[in-house]
């Protein structure tokens, strides 16, 4: 105890009152990387989650390597040492406990709740499965003692297509080629690639027939609607023929009948 605890600690284990746990957390996980993260969840920033449990346990906690010991109460040890196993077994996050432990706090304070159970007081936390990416495993190939053949250099590769045997001008020439082809490759792709912008898009069958019969549809409204305004212009004329006639008609006699009061 003395090598984990600090002096003035270790002399209170010597109270009747007090009793003491040592943790090994070393071997509770293989992954030092993820043991090491997982301590330091334990520990929080700037030591404010281990100061935390040792507020709400009553107990003096001390994590060093691959060890935690604590000093308290034996409730206080109890909690404390499953507080650090879940934590580093990734099973419940240090914070939810802490949360639980201040809840219960809280509700200690009230007597009316003494002999009830706080189940439906407390947080009920459900571990999510994340899923993690398959390592995809090579397929191994079958063991041969014979060392796999050599690549072909790139003097062999000239001299199987003759071209190590050419004169400087020839091969210039050829360079010169093969140049001109890729130029003209890639001015031909954009040519075709500038010429898509102008290429008019396809329009489907079903498209084509239903504007047509809309549009036949649209000049049988327009005709019936002409036709139906003709008759409409004859009616008219016609009436205004008939009321001419019957003016002239009924203005004959008043004029006759003037006349002869003036004789």
């Amino acid at each position: 105890m003395r090598h984990m605890l600090r002096g003035n600690a270790a002399i209170k284990i010597l109270e009747d009152e007090m009793q003491c746990d040592i943790i090994k957390i070393g071997n509770l996980v293989r992954n030092k990387d993820r043991f090491v993260r997982r301590r330091q969840h334990l520990l929080g920033p700037n030591s404010s989650t281990l100061k935390a449990i040792e507020i709400l346990t009553k107990c003096y906690v001390l994590i060093q390597g691959n060890t935690v010991a604590a000093m308290g109460s034996f409730k206080g040890l109890k909690q404390v040492r499953r507080i650090v196993e879940d934590g580093i077994q990734n099973k419940v996050y240090p914070i939810y406990h802490i949360q639980e432990l201040m809840i219960k706090r809280e509700l200690e304070k009230v007597p009316e709740l003494k002999n009830e159970s706080w189940d439906r007081f407390l947080p009920k936390f459900k571990k999510k499965n994340v899923k993690q990416k398959k390592v995809t495993s090579k397929e191994k190939k079958p063991y041969t003692p014979f060392p796999p053949p050599q690549e072909p250099r790139k003097i062999d590769l000239q001299i199987e297509s003759g071209e190590h045997f050419l004169n400087a001008e020839k091969k210039n020439a050829k360079k010169w080629q093969e140049k001109h082809e890729k130029q003209a490759e890639k001015t031909a792709e954009k040519k075709r690639k500038r010429e898509e912008a102008y290429v008019p898009p396809k329009e489907s069958a079903k498209q084509g027939s239903n504007q047509s019969r809309n549009d036949n549809i649209d000049i049988a409204a327009m005709t019936k609607s002409i036709k139906e305004k003709a008759k409409e212009l004859k009616k008219q004329k016609s009436n205004e023929n008939i009321q001419a006639e019957t003016y002239i008609l009924t203005a004959e006699p008043s004029l006759k009948k003037s006349r002869k009061k003036k004789e």
